[in-house]
């Protein structure tokens, strides 16, 4: 026996005598409650308040002017980002080329689209032919060869596209720059040794690398076009938020309508959040061979083990165990 064991109890020394006492974390639970009293509280008054007018909600959420509206969202978010991270690619390989042209002039352009108000992008191209009231393809300091009507070559949606791309552009350069770099100097020396050519090493290791970096930022940015492009509705284009302010102007049910632009964003936006979550999982699967599961798959988990501790507890108990059998 130890020194000290003689002035402890007796059940001390038996650690099967020893009675367990879990942590009790009060303010944790008094936290918990307290915001789950804040949620219904809010849930409550979000149902009970009349200046909702959910009548009004359920009126013009699937409306044909609503949907249409939508529509136009949907397409200038795919334009503008499947432009503007085309041209902001180039844009990074330019910054990281070795030409001094190249990296001034992709700074360049991105130091002043970053600078400028995406509003007064759209502004200043919308009101393009007031600058050149032709557009045209001729020798450079030369004739004109050809040309046409700017406001018949661009037009309100061209416009629109045009300002959302450029401006969306300088942000995806520096998330594709960010990527490139985030991949191990040590792969293009490896692949420069195996004779491999420049343009096939960033197609075929530096981008499927740098993609797992480049994509958190990336769906976010998309997320972020995706509620920008209600800045449109100073060029009158029929997109969401505008047709949302057309109507409400007309009827005076501002809660209702805004209420519901506000549903259709959260929607849109939790459908990209759930498609950035899929795509960030399959190019994950060169470092996680075992991929972690999806939500889906966790509810099905779920389930099961939840209908197999049912299934345990509904078993009788014998004395010597379940149904009474042997060890």
């Amino acid at each position: 026996m130890l020194p000290f064991e003689k002035h402890l109890p007796d059940h001390g020394r038996d650690p099967d005598t020893l009675k367990v006492v879990p942590v009790r974390h009060y303010a944790r639970w008094a936290a918990a409650v307290a915001v789950v009293v804040a949620v219904a509280q809010f849930g409550h008054g979000l149902a009970t308040n009349p200046v909702w007018e959910w009548d009004v909600f359920r009126a013009y959420f699937l409306s044909e002017t609503i949907v249409q509206a939508v529509w136009v969202t949907l397409q200038l978010t795919a334009y503008a980002t499947a432009l503007g991270f085309l041209l902001g690619t180039a844009l990074a390989f330019m910054r990281l080329s070795r030409s001094p042209v190249l990296r001034t002039v992709a700074w360049t352009y991105i130091w002043i689209f970053r600078s400028i108000p995406m509003i007064v992008q759209l502004v200043f191209w919308f009101n393009l032919s007031a600058l050149y009231e032709r557009l045209g393809v001729g020798i450079p300091f030369g004739p004109v060869l050809w040309s046409v009507d700017s406001n018949s070559l661009i037009g309100t949606m061209g416009a629109a596209i045009i300002g959302l791309t450029l401006h969306q552009a300088a942000y995806a350069a520096e998330i594709v720059r960010g990527g490139v770099i985030a991949v191990d100097h040590g792969q293009l020396e490896a692949a420069a040794a195996l004779g491999i050519p420049r343009p096939r090493q960033i197609r075929r290791i530096v981008l499927p690398q740098a993609m797992r970096a480049i994509l958190p930022t990336a769906g976010n940015e998309i997320i972020g076009m995706l509620k920008g492009t209600s800045v449109v509705y100073v060029m009158a284009i029929g997109e969401l938020f505008y047709q949302v302010q057309v109507i409400y102007g007309r009827n005076g049910r501002v809660i209702p309508l805004l209420l519901v632009a506000t549903a259709w964003y959260v929607l849109l936006t939790s459908l990209l959040s759930v498609a950035q979550y899929y795509v960030e999982r399959r190019f994950a699967r060169g470092s996680n061979r075992t991929p972690p599961p999806t939500p889906f798959q966790r509810a099905r988990r779920l389930v099961r083990d939840l209908r197999a501790s049912t299934a345990g507890r509904d078993r009788p108990v014998g004395p010597l165990g379940p149904l009474g059998g042997g060890r």
